[in-house]
């Protein structure tokens, strides 16, 4: 299969047709064998300097795209709002300029407010790809997620999906929802109804507050980080009252299928979302998460800076 990749940056999954989500998957097959290697480098994009612009922590994204550009070859700079002229007042459009006179050749940006790659992408000539951003989307965490489902079930199409947690606020439930559409999955989303988005259905999924109906239904049960400052805002009447009504733990996860999958984009609150049995336990695939991550940004990176087109076939790139 001949696919051509005609996007200038990757801000949102949204903007993906079947196709290319299917490229980048392909595509990162053939990279997740270079990851294997003793000598864990391609030259593919030597030359290139790859910016990480990041204005909120993070552990896996960050070193997951530093590891990506750096097993291509491509040269990283590291840029943390604390540490840059933004603090003195400078603006992130200006940084971003600045930092593109410099002859770069691209930004993964994570920011707390929603649109900022979208701004950059409208002004830079340089390659932007979204880490992050706000509440709206997360488009590389749903690429890998997507990954793992297909390398760990063979396919997307026809799965029962389950995504449980604060639906309002989650980027990552954002992008997965739009790709599991794309390849055919079924998705339901289950929480307090605080934390769930008014319409949601409208994005065509099911909605439910019945956690062990949709245990016992999914083939992929995905849970989402329950931030504490959901508490602090009066979300939820307490923590202890989440875990017990929507928390997964080894008793509840009896009733799911043998072969179910169960994954979180991390950092995981042990004994919130799910118990510490279930994070570690034979159906957890939150550690292929992690190491998906660095070959499907390895992927994108190539499609966005590399050659732009790729034949896609079995062990080559």
């Amino acid at each position: 299969m001949t696919t051509e990749w005609t996007h200038k940056d990757l801000l949102d999954v949204k903007d993906l047709s079947r196709e290319e989500i299917e490229l980048v998957l392909e595509t990162a097959k053939s990279f997740k064998e270079v990851s294997a290697r003793d000598v864990k480098k391609v030259p593919a994009l030597r030359g290139k300097t790859v910016v990480m612009l990041f204005f909120e922590n993070s552990t896996r994204t960050r070193a997951s795209f530093e590891l990506a550009a750096k097993r291509l070859s491509a040269d990283t700079i590291n840029i943390s709002a604390g540490g840059s002229s933004l603090s003195k007042g400078e603006t992130v459009l200006d940084t971003a300029r600045n930092l593109e006179a410099m002859n770069i050749d691209a930004i993964v940006v994570r920011h707390p407010s929603s649109g900022v790659p979208d701004v950059l992408a409208r002004h830079l000539k340089a390659v932007v790809i979204n880490a992050g951003d706000g509440c709206r989307a997360h488009p590389t965490q749903a690429l890998l997620d997507l990954f793992t489902i297909k390398e760990k079930l063979g396919k997307i199409d026809g799965l029962k999906v389950g995504i449980v947690g604060d639906i309002l606020h989650s980027r990552v439930a954002r992008s997965n929802i739009w790709g599991f559409n794309k390849l055919g999955a079924r998705v339901t989303v289950c929480g307090p109804s605080t934390l769930m988005p008014p319409g949601v259905e409208k994005l065509g999924i099911k909605v439910t507050n019945d956690i062990d109906e949709l245990i016992r239904e999914s083939d992929v049960l995905m849970l989402l980080r329950l931030q504490k400052e959901r508490q602090e805002n009066q979300f939820l009447p307490s923590v202890r009252e989440y875990a017990k009504r929507f928390g997964v733990n080894q008793e509840r996860l009896k009733q799911a299928k043998k072969d179910i999958v169960i994954m979180h984009p991390g950092p995981t609150n042990r004994g919130v979302e799910l118990s510490a049995e279930v994070a570690d336990g034979e159906y957890s695939v939150i550690l292929d998460q992690v190491t998906n991550g660095v070959a499907v940004r390895m992927a994108v990176l190539y499609l966005l800076l590399g050659k732009g087109k790729s034949k896609v076939e079995e062990g080559n790139v």
